[in-house]
């Protein structure tokens, strides 16, 4: 037998729960978590979990500040995230690092500093300075033209009042072309693609309106409006600062999210040595160690031992699948009771993973081609502001009026209509939605969501992990106490998912000394001379038993116990529904939507959870493409579905679907999927996005209408000659306040719903929308 083999034997004959403090100490490969600066020093990122307070920061940042080497350690408290630095030369050691937390105790994981999205942390610090530019410079303009007013501008000297204005332009005109870029880009961006957008009236506003105040300052007339334009550009520039940030809110804690699952594989190399090292460096050909209680990184063929495989995040089936020697695995099972290795099979593209990721581009793809409010609202905005304008110009030209006076009263109206408002009507809403979403419990992803999550009438629950809870449970009560202690102390030493269910009736005592794991099988142990086995039911000779069970409960696994000399015990296991899932359910059909169940699992697991939470529209054993007809099918009925979903076979329906939710433990992929994230063992959030969407909407088509309503009476207004630039500015910012202050009521959503967390009732969400028709 070679070496790598020998390791091999060893690890296996090594790996379960019991026994997890004896494994051989692997070598972990940090190398992929380092960044080196110019300067020569080196930086690493860590998800810290366990932060709760500011005082955190402080006991962390001081804990870390004698490691050697050690330069800074800065932590993040809004995104959890610890920043440390080494000296110059000094070896970075990331372990050290995540030891010394432990001692602090916090729970770290170093995070990948390769990071996607840099382009998108470059736009939002470039927006920032942007809208910090044209803050400046609206605060310092506004102040010299108030000093010009507030001097009688007829009683100053024209010297005088011309000095005014040039040192407005001095600051005005820099300003402006820094701060006006992103919508300078972005108009001319939409002119190469043929089309006009709504930076294309933002820019000819401000440019108009600089270069009519150049001309009337070198003409000396009495009157510029240098602090028109960057007033109008501080205006925008916070509305696209709140929507970036509405992009960016949970993408941090999603990320933590994959930091903390501690995204890393054992590679067993050439010499048989273990090594643990990210998922992305794995490639086809390698052999890698899948212990029990792992999940599979990537998807390959099993060389080495058995096991039983818990496929129910990959395909929603709950019944364990039995692996052995060239058996087909797939990414993001959970390996059951017996250590794998494994060999990597597919070529980069070709994985389950792959081709489910296909699946959901392109019902993403289908799903963008609807238009959000915004995208609404521009398509009529542009022409009518557009037409405004030339018609005022026009209008004047045929009274007689000059080409300058024509041109002031069109700049006017370009100015009054310039789509402040119309900028924040929209994400102003979202950010502070989104806000009291985070409050019950609801991550939200995608701030555009809202306006879907309104218009629901359908929703579409997977059951496997959605329905129900991931952690299994016992079906049933009644149980010999007795029996029940002794196998739930041979549960501690199992690393198998059903086994979990059982744990918590060892009532504080620990795991038999000397058990052991039988690969792929279950747990032996002899105590006080008498042979004690939990497992499978043919490890225990309970065959017969664990039939009748599964007869009494369709729904469930078995697990069986045998004490030698006694009659075989089966305890049928289950994934355990929400606790309030009828409830919520019941809420939704009193709303008057339909509610229906689209599973991969099969039928009589799903007929059972559908049959006690009252539903009769379910189908069972669907493969991704087949949820995605469902749904689409659906939509073209005219149905607007929620689809709410947590498996990896779940997620080009979670993308399919007219709007999305996922519950934080759900597939990363699926989590990338969804619109919307939830938190704790309830699925109340499930009724509070729904009344969130409704209220956001309310909001969103009231500022629509406001802003609507202030142009029928500014624009006639400013086209009659009687509004100065200037006045339009004020106004245009007055009616970006009164948007913004409407926006806040989206925070009256009321308290976080109890069942978001631990409880089992519904809350005042379930309430709220329980009245309420789609």
């Amino acid at each position: 037998m070679c070496c790598t083999d020998t390791a091999l034997a060893y690890v296996e004959a090594h790996a379960s729960w019991s026994e997890a403090n004896t494994r051989p100490s692997l070598a972990r490969d940090y190398a992929a978590f380092l960044s080196r600066g110019a300067d020569g020093a080196t930086r690493a990122e860590f998800a810290v979990e366990g932060v709760r307070c500011a005082g955190c920061m402080s006991t962390i940042e001081r804990g870390l500040a004698d490691l050697p080497g050690l330069a800074a350690a800065r932590l993040n408290f809004s995104d959890r995230r610890l920043a440390v630095t080494w000296k110059p030369g000094a070896e970075a050691e990331i372990g050290a690092v995540i030891a010394a937390l432990k001692g602090l105790g916090f729970e770290a994981h170093p995070f990948n500093p390769a990071r996607p999205n840099d382009a998108e942390t470059a736009e939002t610090q470039r927006l920032i300075r942007a809208l910090a530019v044209a803050g400046f410079a609206s605060m310092n303009v506004m102040l010299l033209a108030i000093s010009v007013w507030a001097g009688n501008i007829s009683d100053m000297t024209p010297e005088n009042r011309d000095l005014f204005h040039w040192i407005q332009a001095v600051i005005a005109l820099p300003a402006a072309a820094y701060a006006g870029r992103p919508f300078y880009e972005g108009a001319f961006r939409g002119l190469r693609a043929g089309r006009v957008t709504m930076d294309f009236p933002i820019t000819l506003g401000v440019v108009l309106t600089l270069a009519m105040s150049v001309i009337e300052t070198l003409s000396g007339a009495p009157h510029a409006y240098f602090d028109g334009a960057v007033m109008l550009l501080f205006f925008l520039l916070i509305g696209r600062v709140l929507d970036q940030a509405m992009r960016r809110r949970t993408r941090a804690f999603a990320e933590n999210l994959a930091a903390l699952r501690a995204e890393s594989a054992t590679l067993v190399d050439a010499a048989g040595t273990l090594r643990e090292v990210p998922v992305a460096e794995l490639a086809p050909g390698v052999r890698i160690l899948v212990r029990p209680g792992e999940r599979v990184p990537a998807d390959g063929v099993v060389e080495h031992g058995a096991s039983d495989l818990d496929q129910s995040l990959v395909t929603g089936e709950t019944a364990a699948v039995s692996v052995r020697g060239g058996d087909r695995v797939f990414a993001g099972a959970l390996n059951g009771s017996g250590a794998l290795t494994v060999r990597i099979a597919t070529a980069p593209g070709a994985s389950l993973l792959d081709e489910v990721e296909g699946l959901m581009r392109r019902a993403l793809e289908a799903r963008s081609r609807s238009l959000v409010l915004a995208d609404k609202a521009t398509r009529l905005y542009v022409p009518l502001v557009h037409a405004a304008a030339a018609l005022t110009l026009a209008g004047w030209l045929a009274a007689g009026a000059g080409w300058h006076a024509a041109l002031l009263d069109a700049v006017a109206v370009l100015i009054v209509t310039c789509p402040c408002a119309l900028g924040l009507a929209i994400p102003a809403v979202q950010v502070v939605a989104a806000g009291a979403l985070f409050r019950e419990g609801v991550l939200l992803n995608d701030g555009t969501a809202l306006e879907r999550f309104a218009e629901i009438d359908t929703i579409a629950f997977d059951k496997t992990g959605t329905l129900t809870l991931p952690i299994p449970a016992l079906a049933e009560a009644g149980h010999d106490p007795r029996v029940l202690a002794l196998a739930a102390r041979l549960a501690l030493s199992s690393r198998h998912p059903m086994a979990t269910a059982l744990v918590g009736a060892a009532e504080g005592a620990g795991p038999f000394p000397g058990a052991q794991e039988a690969a792929g099988l279950g747990v032996r142990a002899l105590v006080d001379g008498v042979a004690l086995r939990l497992g499978s039911p043919r490890f225990c000779e309970a065959e017969a038993e664990a039939t009748a069970a599964l007869a009494a409960h369709p729904d469930a696994s078995v697990i069986c116990f045998r004490a030698e000399g006694d009659a075989p015990v089966a305890f049928p296991v289950r994934q355990a529904l929400r606790a309030d899932a009828p409830e919520v359910i019941e809420a939704l059909r009193a709303s008057g939507r339909r509610v229906l169940i689209l599973s991969g699992d099969r039928a009589s697991a799903v007929e059972a959870v559908a049959a006690r939470l009252g539903v009769a529209d379910w189908e069972a054993g669907l493969t991704p493409s087949d949820k995605i007809a469902r749904i689409e099918a659906l939509q073209r009925q005219g149905r607007r579905v929620l689809m709410v979903g947590d498996g990896l076979n779940d997620a080009p329906a979670l993308a399919a679907a007219h709007a999305s939710l996922s519950p934080v433990s759900a597939a990363h992929v699926s989590q990338a999927a969804a619109d919307a994230l939830f938190l704790g063992r309830g699925l109340a959030p499930v009724l509070a996005v729904l009344a969130a969407g409704r209220r956001a909407r309310r909001l969103m088509m009231q500022n629509l209408w406001f802003s609507a309503a202030y142009n029928v009476v500014a624009v006639p207004l400013a086209a009659a000659g009687l509004l100065t630039p200037l006045i339009a500015a004020l106004a245009m910012s007055g009616s970006s306040v009164v948007v913004t202050l409407n926006a806040l009521r989206a925070r009256s959503g009321g308290p976080r719903p109890a069942a978001s967390g631990e409880a089992g009732t519904p809350g005042p969400a379930a309430a709220r929308i329980a009245g309420a028709r789609p």
